[in-house]
């Protein structure tokens, strides 16, 4: 359960009452503890990501990868800004151009979305 929280960005209290309402499919070991199938869980998020962006009513792009965060840092030069978002255990860092950082108002502790469409993406195991 703290395994699949942390993956989806949630709190273990919220897994289980995902769990609870039968949103979430869970099995139980012989000593009573709950395990969620890799393959539900992977199938969850997927759903529960598709509704959170149908949701947003900025969500017009095609771009499918949208973290919403709080910004914890904003450095700004005179033609850059560096933006850092903190969705869930996930920290975001954006370069934009000053103007822009300008125009959206962000500064820490606003609210943002880090939309994120790349033609390039790396994925790695973690086998440990």
């Amino acid at each position: 359960m703290g395994q699949a929280a942390e993956l989806l960005g949630v709190s273990v209290d919220t897994v289980r009452r995902w769990a609870d309402a039968g949103e979430l499919p869970t099995k139980r070991t012989s000593g009573g503890q709950r395990l969620i199938d890799g393959v539900a869980l992977a199938s969850f998020a997927v759903a529960r990501n598709n509704a959170l962006t149908e949701a947003e009513p900025n969500s017009a792009g095609s771009a499918r990868n949208r973290f919403t965060g709080i910004i914890t840092r904003v450095v700004r030069d005179t033609v850059m800004a560096q933006i850092e978002i903190q969705s869930g255990n996930h920290r975001v860092v954006s370069l934009i151009t000053r103007e822009a950082a300008d125009e959206l108002g962000l500064e820490p502790g606003v609210l943002a979305v880090a939309v994120i469409k790349a033609t390039n993406v790396t994925v790695e195991r973690d086998l440990g």
